[in-house]
């Protein structure tokens, strides 16, 4: 059987005749260059390797390359050799465990990869080692988001005829993600501390507390990946620590009377006595932990620290023994930092929660509503009294809706200087300036923030508890030309949206001017929504309102109802 040697460079005088008749037959192959014969050994057979020492002189690295092809492939890293063209001529084994491509040899890096995307700092680095002989390096995203550092170099003592690149692969996608979820941390942190002073004059402290309270939720799941979360804020004067939001925890716990102390508290009191962060690895084994969710099997506590001092705690929980890990909690306490700070924002405004604006429509708008609602109560169930007790209760309604259109302007008036620095612009909307609008809702923060949004804008601004109470006033007010705008919850106590949509049509024909509010996230699961659509609602808006969601809607309605009484004989 015939022998086959590689020979890299000039064969040995031993070889330069026939081999002797007693030896088998040898077959030399040629390699011009140690690249070629590495790129021949990974596709070819050879009984031995035969190096000329013009290479070894030159102590070129391949030449060495070539004896420790094993310890390349033992690499964590990739190790591959390019020519000019990028295709490759040589990968160790982690290259191969990485691409999908069987064999490499010559096929093009970027093919061998599934053409990932290119993210720089420099997007053609092999362009740059080849042709400027200085090392280049960038990163390469996968198709399966799996990210590369790539080092390309141009190999020592190459050929200007024909160069060829060494380059080097590192899987740095841990170190990408982790980067990537500091970075979604940080924005979830500002979004959620982000309580501008225009936002703060249409939504109540409850309100902005519930919405702080969904955002908490939403980055927790969203970035971090925790569906059990649990916050607890410290009363600074009896050591208790309150429930603010329990999201999957068992009734019994989330209600649970805790303090902050180190023992007798379950991990929750440990955490906010000593302000000192918790992994509960075995929940069967930790003396401290009290059952948060049936089936925990393991549970991360950090404090909630502004500054130097501990204001709550809060707890995620596993079904998984040993589920989280260091980083887990470095980057947990990153995120409660953020919040922290949203929640002594929302401490604050709870002390300017009585002053202006707010004050004034607390103690006078909702209690003016009340009149109006009974006035109208008596109007539509007292209709065999005297005309004089009827006249008296029209103007009673009169009056009412009169000291309703200046709440807003003495609030403003009333506006403490420090409470806002610089006086705050209100809207114009022509369109919506001294339409009728009727807000029905059980809420009663949504009846007062309806006041602060539309009271603002000019509107006459009526609300009722329910929808029996709604149709009264719509009744009311129909010899009066009826409201413009009607914004119902989709749950009132009474109804759904659906039935008082079709009550109203009874009263007011079509179209009927009404927006149903949905609270975000909420199942219909009497299809509420779905039947009045089909039936011609005209718009939603989702619940908690604010002003740019709510305004195109109205806008909407109004245009419609303008139009319909202008096409009327």
């Amino acid at each position: 059987m015939e022998k086959r040697i590689l020979c890299v460079g000039q064969p040995p005088p031993a070889f330069a005749g026939a081999a002797p008749p007693a030896e088998p037959a040898v077959q030399l192959v040629a390699a011009s260059h140690p690249v070629e014969a590495l790129k021949r050994l990974y596709g070819e057979t050879f009984e031995g390797v035969y190096v000329s020492s013009e290479f070894f002189r030159k102590a070129l690295p391949l030449g060495k390359l070539l004896q420790n092809v094993q310890i390349l492939d033992a690499l964590a890293d990739g190790v591959l050799l390019l020519d000019s063209e990028l295709n490759i001529l040589w990968a160790n084994q982690r290259v191969r465990q990485w691409s999908k491509v069987p064999k490499l040899e010559g096929v093009n890096f970027y093919t061998a990869l599934g053409n990932p995307e290119i993210l720089g700092p420099d997007y053609s680095p092999f362009a740059t080692a080849l042709a400027t002989g200085q090392p280049s390096s960038c990163r390469l995203r996968s198709e399966e988001n799996r990210y590369f550092q790539v080092h390309a170099a141009l190999l020592p003592e190459s050929q200007p005829s024909s160069p060829y690149l060494l380059v080097t692969l590192r899987d740095v996608t841990e170190e990408v993600l982790q980067d990537q979820k500091l970075h979604a941390l940080h924005q979830a942190g500002m979004e959620l501390a982000d309580l501008k002073p225009e936002e703060l004059t249409q939504m109540s402290v409850e309100e902005r507390i519930e919405l702080l309270k969904a955002n908490i939720l939403h980055y927790t799941k969203d970035v971090l990946h925790y569906d059990v979360v649990e916050i607890r804020l410290l009363d600074p004067k009896t050591g208790e620590l309150r429930p603010l939001l329990a999201e999957g925890m068992d009734p019994e716990a989330a209600q649970r009377v805790l303090y902050a102390q180190p023992q007798g508290n379950g991990v929750t009191g440990f955490v906010a006595a000593t302000g000192k962060s918790y992994l509960c690895d075995n929940t069967a084994e930790d003396p401290l932990y009290l059952p948060g969710v049936k089936g925990a099997r393991s549970s991360m506590t950090v404090p909630l620290i502004f500054g130097d001092k501990v204001i709550g705690t809060f707890n995620v929980e596993s079904p998984k023994a040993h589920a989280f890990s260091e980083s887990d909690l470095q980057f947990m306490e990153i995120f409660t930092r953020q919040i922290a700070a949203a929640l002594n924002t929302l401490e604050l405004l709870v002390a300017e929660k009585a002053s202006g604006l707010e004050a004034v429509h607390g103690a006078i708008a909702l209690p003016m509503d009340e009149i109006l609602n009974d006035a109208v109560y008596l109007r539509e169930h007292c209709t065999d009294q005297p005309s004089e007790i009827l006249e008296c209760i029209c103007r009673i309604l009169r009056n009412a809706r009169d000291i309703k259109q200046l709440i807003y302007q003495v609030g403003e008036q009333m506006a403490p200087a420090e409470a806002h620095p610089l006086p705050l612009p209100t809207p114009e909307y022509p369109l919506l300036k001294g339409r009728k609008v009727l807000v029905v809702d059980a809420d009663k923060n949504a009846r007062s923030h309806a006041h602060r949004l539309l009271d603002r804008l000019g509107c006459i601004v009526d609300t009722a508890i329910d929808g029996k109470s709604g149709l009264c006033l719509v009744r009311t007010m129909l010899s009066d030309g009826g409201y413009d705008v009607i914004l119902a919850d989709d749950r009132l106590p009474d109804m759904n949206g659906y039935q008082f949509m079709m009550e109203l049509r009874e009263l007011l024909g079509d179209p009927v001017p009404l927006i149903l509010m949905i609270p975000i996230l909420t199942y219909d699961e009497d299809h509420s929504i779905i039947h009045a659509r089909q039936a011609g609602l005209k718009a939603v808006v989702f619940k908690p309102v604010d002003l740019e969601k709510l305004l195109p809607a109205v806008e909407r309605i109004v245009s419609l109802r303008t139009a319909v009484v202008s096409a009327s004989p």
